[in-house]
């Protein structure tokens, strides 16, 4: 099941530059795994062991995982993640 990913310009090193690559998986974890073995070391930037990092978001269409199943959330052919560092300032 073949699904979108659109990467921030912060983690396109790991792209070769692509804002967005394809990835395939039943979940949004799985979906992650499989990303992260076509370019390694993107994975370990957005999840820890407690699930999605405190300061990086993922949405599906325009909602955000942790706000459905988070990583377990199911996906289907053609959904479109979004991944968007959090900025805070002042």
């Amino acid at each position: 099941m073949a699904i979108s990913v659109r990467i921030p310009a912060s983690l396109r090193t790991l792209t070769q530059g692509k804002e967005e690559v394809a990835a395939e998986g039943a979940t949004v974890r799985a979906a992650l795994d499989q990303l992260d073995k076509t370019h390694p070391g993107i994975k370990e930037r957005l999840v820890d062991d407690k699930g999605v990092k405190r300061f990086m978001n993922i949405y599906l269409g325009d909602e955000d995982i942790r706000f459905l199943d988070a990583l377990d959330t199911p996906l289907k052919d053609g959904d479109s993640l979004t991944i968007v560092p959090a900025i805070a300032g002042g």
